[in-house]
């Protein structure tokens, strides 16, 4: 299904590099196939390329836009199982959410396209005083200009797509650097976006390495970075001179379970099994702390319990995988000793197994000391813990004892507690009857805390792409 190489593409167009790099099937450790590795030339010469393409960018015009996103949404549904099966292979994605991701794609590329075309601008009415009579004012909103993006292994194609397609829309020529671990879902994108007749210079997606990168961060002729993955990016902004930079940087999500938890136990079971276990729990808003009230306490760790212990685990190319493997089996070996220090500081493993190389069967925890790294740190992998609460505001406070604040769930048929969760939890964003790991791509998303500034959603982003400029007309 793997093309044997791909290339990078410079300029908008397909370019081979002097080096290669490996690219790793997930499951099985071999290389499936191999990309052009670009170098700190190649990257300096599209951050110009982009540069000299702002003009052209600004004035392509937003049908033009509109027309160029579409045409990507017709292109990723003809190639829908191809980029399913790469994502599976070089992702490791069960193929199920292997073919969610591409469908998500697809979403917000359609979400963008229809933004194209609509300008959030204002009328202002200037005449507040004698002084001002006659005076007409209006606001609407311009490129930012060049823009660089720096995307992780995790959602390799929806990720990548929260930059380019409201870009494409906001009129901003970028370059894109692709998680080295998974490039292969950004080249195909590349290659739908050279079919269209985006300006030259328009788009630029290198794989290279970190130092290579550099320019993407420090150059003053990018002005915006936006970047998505660990706790670096805040040495990234610090780096970043004058630009606006925008940071997704995860979370240790918490989901709270009320006493009247608003749904059947059994439906929030589902949601919770989901939500701390899909993709292997590789997702920034995966579900790691629950915190559920004491008179349901018992009842709900047996449902979980038995429900994590079914999970499939096994050979993502199949249906009825759920749980497949981790990136690499350095980040599985992280989170089992992660779960071998909680067990030592007095945790209870109610579900889980050994660790075969990067394959690590979903686990559940109870009685986690809160100072261990499983309570305190972003996980990033197939493991929950569940501890009891009394009091539906203890249990707010524990969920706000944390670095991180992206998002968090709350499953409760309390309106006042849905309410009251909304105005105390710090967080992004507060998902009243469902799992902190609910996303819609045109929704408002990111963090406080260590999880970053500012927001992506389609509409969201392009605010941050763009700058207002003001209109007054003296009549």
């Amino acid at each position: 299904m793997l093309a044997k190489r791909y290339p990078c593409y410079l300029a908008n167009q397909p370019v081979s590099m002097r080096q290669e790099l490996d690219v790793l099937d997930k499951y099985t450790g071999k290389r499936a196939t191999r990309v052009a590795l670009a170098d700190a030339a190649a990257v300096r010469k599209a951050i110009v390329a982009a540069h000299k393409a702002r003009a052209a960018m600004a004035a392509f015009p937003p049908d033009a836009r509109r027309d160029v996103l579409e045409h990507c949404v017709r292109r990723f549904g003809e190639r829908f199982e191809e980029l399913a099966q790469a994502l599976c292979i070089e992702a490791g994605k069960p193929i199920r959410d292997a073919r969610g991701e591409v469908t998500r794609l697809i979403d917000t590329f359609r979400i963008a396209a229809g933004e194209a075309t609509r300008n959030a601008g204002e009328l202002l009415e200037l005449q507040i005083s004698p002084r001002t009579r006659g005076y007409r004012g209006m606001v609407k909103r311009v490129p930012i200009g060049a823009c660089s993006f720096i995307t992780p292994f995790n959602f390799p194609l929806n990720l990548v797509a929260h930059k380019v397609a409201p870009a494409i829309a906001a009129g901003c020529p970028f370059v894109l650097k692709p998680a080295d671990k998974t490039p292969i879902g950004a080249l195909i994108i590349a290659e739908v976006l050279a079919e269209t007749d985006l300006p030259k210079g328009a788009f630029s997606v290198l794989v290279c390495s970190t130092d290579d990168a550099a320019a993407l961060v420090e150059d003053e002729r990018i002005a915006l970075l936006s970047f998505t993955g660990g706790l670096v990016g805040w040495e990234l902004k610090a780096r970043a001179g004058r630009k606006k930079v925008t940071l997704e940087l995860g979370g240790n999500a918490a989901c709270i379970v009320d006493a009247d938890p608003g749904a059947p136990l059994d439906h929030v079971v589902e949601r919770l099994v989901f939500g701390a276990y899909y993709q292997s729990g590789q997702s920034c808003i995966s579900v790691q702390r629950i915190y559920a009230h004491a008179d349901i306490y018992d009842k709900l760790r047996r449902k979980l319990k038995a429900a994590v212990a079914k999970l499939r685990m096994g050979d993502p190319r199949f249906d009825t995988t759920f749980i497949g493997p981790v990136v690499n089996e350095e980040a599985a070996q992280r989170v089992e000793s992660w779960i071998a220090a909680a067990r030592k500081g007095g945790a209870k493993v109610l579900a889980g197994g050994p660790r075969v190389r990067n394959m690590l069967p979903a686990a559940l925890l109870e009685k986690v000391p809160r100072d261990a790294d499983l309570y305190r740190k972003e996980a990033f992998g197939p493991v929950a813990m569940i501890e009891p609460f009394d009091d539906f505001d203890e249990a707010l406070d524990r969920v706000n004892d944390s670095d991180f604040g992206l998002q968090a769930g709350v499953f409760t048929g309390n309106l006042a507690h849905a309410m009251r969760a909304w105005d105390r939890l710090e967080v992004g964003g507060v998902i009243v009857g469902d799992v902190p790991s609910f996303r819609v791509d045109n929704m408002p998303y990111g963090g406080v805390k260590h999880s970053g500034q500012g927001r992506e959603g389609v509409r969201y982003a392009i605010e941050d792409m763009t700058e207002q400029r003001l209109l007054v007309i003296r009549g």
